[in-house]
């Protein structure tokens, strides 16, 4: 078993990664193919050592492979360090969606009314960021979310749900349905995201849309593990 990592130019988009992978992973001798966006590098693991060439040549014209990719150690903490800034937006927005809904109990001080602002918030300010670039959302969407994958028009659908769930939380209307709802398309999405972080593919996290190009990391599995906290509680309660 031999491993290469080579640069590689052309992607823009996680369908690109999906494109690449598919292509290589059709080469005879090739194994596994990890493909990162955010750092424009491809891993191949094969049996045989297979040419750049060939490897080229399996490729659609607009991706570009070059020379061997040299020092791996330091490309893995530049691809955390960079994953790291890239998360910051991702925080940043929790932190706000945080800080509006403890203004808005300020008076009230209940835990349920912090919770029911909080998720309301959160469907509103990420459906706001899927819907900045909509036409390429459904498609970064499917490459981890197992119902989009089977069922393309979900995809499309999903950004006016979570505006809708946003809206019915925020005016505390079919709160049963809302968090029912919550827990069904929320706990297909992690499981999804579990698939991604096991299998340990590079691939653009698509909860602040395609704009905002995030990597896929456990941020995003702790994002969908506090609204599911919250839904369950919320019922429970």
């Amino acid at each position: 078993m031999q491993t290469a990592e080579f640069k590689i130019t052309g992607m823009t988009c996680s369908a690109c990664v999906e494109t690449v992978t598919k292509h290589l992973k059709s080469i005879k001798d090739v194994s596994k193919v990890d493909v990162s966006l955010t750092n424009e590098a491809v891993k191949i693991e094969m049996l045989e050592s297979v040419p750049i060439h060939v490897l080229q040549q399996a490729l659609p014209e607009n991706y570009i492979l070059s020379e061997q990719l040299e020092n791996v150690d330091t490309i893995e903490q530049e691809k955390e360090k960079t994953d790291l800034q890239q998360l910051f937006p991702l925080f940043l927005v929790f932190f706000y969606i945080t800080v509006t809904s403890l203004v808005l109990n300020r008076y009230t001080g209940t835990v349920s009314g912090f919770m029911l602002d909080f998720m309301g918030i959160f469907y509103i300010v990420f459906s706001f960021f899927k819907f900045l670039d909509y036409k390429n959302f459904p498609g970064s969407f499917a490459m981890y979310d197992p119902l989009a994958r089977v069922l393309p028009i979900y995809g499309w659908v999903y950004p006016f749900i979570e505006t809708g769930l946003g809206l019915l939380f925020l005016f505390r209307i079919e709160l049963k349905i809302a968090l029912i709802s919550t827990l069904f398309i929320l706990g297909i999405t992690t499981i999804g995201v579990l698939r991604v972080l096991i299998s340990k593919n590079t691939i653009q996290c698509a909860c602040l849309g395609t704009a905002l190009k995030l990597p896929m990391t456990k941020a995003t599995l702790i994002e969908n593990g506090v609204m599911l906290i919250m839904a369950v509680w919320m019922l429970i309660s």
